[in-house]
């Protein structure tokens, strides 16, 4: 018999953000399985320069860093000023992250021409919009991971079809190898191919 069971060895200091971010009334944060498969990726890109779009309070965050290397860079943006705040508290003593508190698709913007090893895009800028661009700066062999993909009773009238969409648009592109994981929130993660194949 197979027993699968998700790697729950989290971060010490999620337990402090969840706190805090609760205090706040904010209830979107990354579950334990998409934080451990964040981590696990995260931890393929060795000396790596790492992208998340929407820290949120910095709970996918924290389990980003978990599984980055000393030598590995993440970038991280949020619009929402308070919840910035508490990752910063918790995480801004990290010397491989920087947080930034602006609007994603201006982030998006001001990084063109940069290339990363992992884009986490856990917001509307980077997925639903401006997703052309953030793709632009994923190098061949880079990973692109978005979540929350399976239907939930809480999405808005109009959403499904918008995530319907975005799956179809990603399939149809050429210059990405794509898996679609039944995991979690419902989970994608994309690589691009190297120009020879």
């Amino acid at each position: 018999m197979l027993l699968v069971q998700n790697d729950d060895r989290q971060p010490a200091v999620i337990e402090a953000i969840a706190k805090d971010a609760e205090e706040l009334g904010f209830k979107m944060s990354c579950d334990t399985e998409t934080g451990s498969l964040l981590r696990t990726l995260a931890a393929s890109c060795a000396n790596g320069k790492l992208l998340e779009l929407g820290t949120g309070a910095g709970i996918s965050t924290s389990w980003i860093l978990d599984g980055m290397d000393q030598e590995s860079t993440l970038l991280t943006v949020e619009s929402d000023e308070a919840l910035q705040a508490i990752a910063k508290k918790h995480l801004g003593s990290d010397n491989r992250v920087q947080l930034f508190t602006m609007d994603g698709a201006v982030m998006i913007n001001e990084l063109k021409g940069e290339a990363f090893d992992f884009i986490f895009a856990d917001t509307w800028p980077g997925k639903f919009y401006a997703l052309d661009e953030t793709l632009d700066l994923l190098k061949a062999g880079g990973l692109y991971i978005i979540d929350d993909l399976n239907p939930v009773a809480t999405w808005s009238e109009g959403h499904p079809q918008k995530v319907e969409n975005l799956i179809s648009y990603l399939d149809a592109r050429e210059d990405l190898w794509i898996t679609k994981l039944n995991w979690s929130t419902g989970i994608m993660i994309a690589t691009k191919k190297h120009p020879s194949g």
